[in-house]
């Protein structure tokens, strides 16, 4: 049986930086990154942890092929697939946090 996925996008407090990234476990992911969990890394050194945007997929190879489609775009055309899911640049953090199960049932 093949697990499924997500794609995020996370970013910094100020809005100025954009992270993608691809997981199985959203709220694990999510957590890790809030936590500095890898020390050093460039989640870690921009404090980039607040979630803006997600997808979910039944298959995980699929969400690996959309973070490798998305981390390929300029800026602009992120911006514009933030904008048609959450365009007050809300941080979804808790809504993962919270409304994971309701997402995925």
């Amino acid at each position: 049986m093949d697990k499924g996925g997500f794609i995020y996008i996370l970013t910094n407090k100020r809005l100025t930086v954009l992270y993608t990234g691809v997981t199985a476990n959203l709220r694990r992911r999510i957590w890790e990154h809030e936590h500095h969990e890898k020390p050093g890394s460039f989640t870690d050194q921009y404090n980039v942890c607040f979630l803006i945007y997600y997808e979910w997929f039944d298959n995980i190879v699929t969400a690996i092929a959309r973070e490798k489609q998305i981390k390929k775009w300029r800026r602009e055309k992120k911006e514009a697939l933030i904008s048609t899911k959450n365009p007050d640049r809300e941080f979804l953090n808790d809504e993962v946090y919270n409304d994971i199960y309701r997402l995925l049932y």
